[in-house]
Formats: structure tokens, C-alpha cells, sequence
């Protein structure tokens, strides 16, 4: 009788057990069933997601997009400089105008200096005046018809009364070969006194 009894109980315990089991099953039957019908409603909606955060996403190992650049217009280099004409060759210096000297006896002097100096002559303007005005008081046809010369038949003629002989031993190249030349007397006269005296600052007298 006490075995009935305890196969009974045990018996009961397991139907409970089995009735507990099944209950579970079921729960987790339904609850299962309920996951995959909100999943089954979800699933356009988290494609859809899906699909538009992989278009946003540039692919693995994509290069970046890059804006595109224009490109620059080509250059236009500026045509080459033409070379610069050559200088023109200067043109040369003119020759200084001769000078031009008064036809008196300031003007016969200072042109027989320049020549002198040309020439290597020496003399002082002072020196030529001052026997200048002792010999022919600055007349260029003075002459002298009475000293021993004149009676040898060679006069002392012009500014500074040169006989011919010593004229023409002492003439100087680019005067007129003429006694009675203003010019030619002087640079002759101060030709032949160089020679004789050192220079015709030298005469004080007849010489």
C-alpha cells in the first residue's frame, strides 16, 4: 500500500514536471515566434538603412573623389625682344676753327706767338712789342735807307727791320716767303734772335 502510494506521488511529481516543461517550451515557442514576425516586419526598413549608409561609405581602397580641375590656358610667351640696334660710331670731334686775329699790330703779334709756339720759337708778347716799337714804331713798310746795310744795298725792312739775307736764312714754313709780311717779319726776326740771343726777350738794342 505505501509502495501505490509512492509510486503515485512520483508519478504525480512527473506529470507536473512534464506539464511545467511543456508549459516552457511553449512560452519560449511563442516568444520565438513573436521575435521572428517583428523581425520579419523590420527587415525592408534596415535593408533599406543599410543600403544608404554603404552609398555614403566610398569603398575600401577607393581613391577619395576629386574636384575636378580646369586646366590652365597655356602661356603665351611674349615675343622675343628684337636686339637692339648697334650705337652709331660717334661722330668725330670738328676740328677747331682757325682762330681769327685783328689786322693790327695786336693781331700780328698774337698770331706770329702762336705760330712761334708751334714751332718751338720762343718769345714773350712784352718782348716783341718793345723792339717793335724801338725799331719801326709798329709800321710794317718801315725801312732803313741810311746804316751800313742800306749802303750795302740790303735795307732793314718791316716791324722788326730784317734785311733780306736774314729773312730768308731764317724764314719759318707756313708764313708767306714776303719780308714785308707783319707776320712773317716777326716770326723770322724771332727765329734769327733765338739762335743769336737765346730769344728776342733777350734784345734790347740794334741787333
Amino acid at each position: 500500500m505505501i509502495v501505490k502510494d509512492k509510486l503515485s506521488s512520483m508519478i504525480g511529481h512527473r506529470r507536473e514536471a512534464f506539464t511545467v516543461a511543456v508549459a516552457a517550451v511553449g512560452l519560449v515557442a511563442v516568444a520565438a515566434s513573436s521575435a521572428v514576425s517583428f523581425a520579419d516586419d523590420s527587415v525592408p526598413q534596415r535593408a533599406a538603412m543599410v543600403v544608404e549608409q554603404a552609398e555614403a561609405i566610398p569603398a575600401v581602397g577607393a581613391a577619395p573623389a576629386v574636384e575636378a580641375i580646369p586646366a590652365p590656358a597655356p602661356e603665351v610667351l611674349p615675343a622675343p625682344a628684337a636686339a637692339p640696334e648697334p650705337a652709331p660710331a660717334p661722330m668725330p670731334a670738328p676740328a677747331p676753327a682757325a682762330p681769327v686775329y685783328p689786322n693790327n699790330l695786336d693781331g700780328w703779334i698774337r698770331e706770329a706767338l702762336d705760330i712761334m709756339a708751334a714751332k718751338g720759337i720762343p718769345g714773350s708778347y712784352e718782348g716783341i712789342m718793345r723792339n717793335i716799337m724801338r725799331e719801326s714804331t709798329g709800321n710794317p713798310q718801315a725801312i732803313n735807307l741810311w746804316d751800313s746795310n742800306a749802303a750795302a744795298g740790303i735795307p732793314s725792312k718791316g716791324l722788326l727791320q730784317v734785311i733780306d739775307p736774314t729773312f730768308a736764312a731764317y724764314h719759318v714754313e707756313g708764313t708767306p716767303f714776303d719780308v714785308w709780311h707783319p707776320v712773317a717779319n716777326i716770326v723770322a726776326a724771332c727765329n734769327y734772335a733765338a739762335d743769336r740771343y737765346g730769344s728776342m726777350d733777350n734784345v734790347n738794342s740794334a741787333y
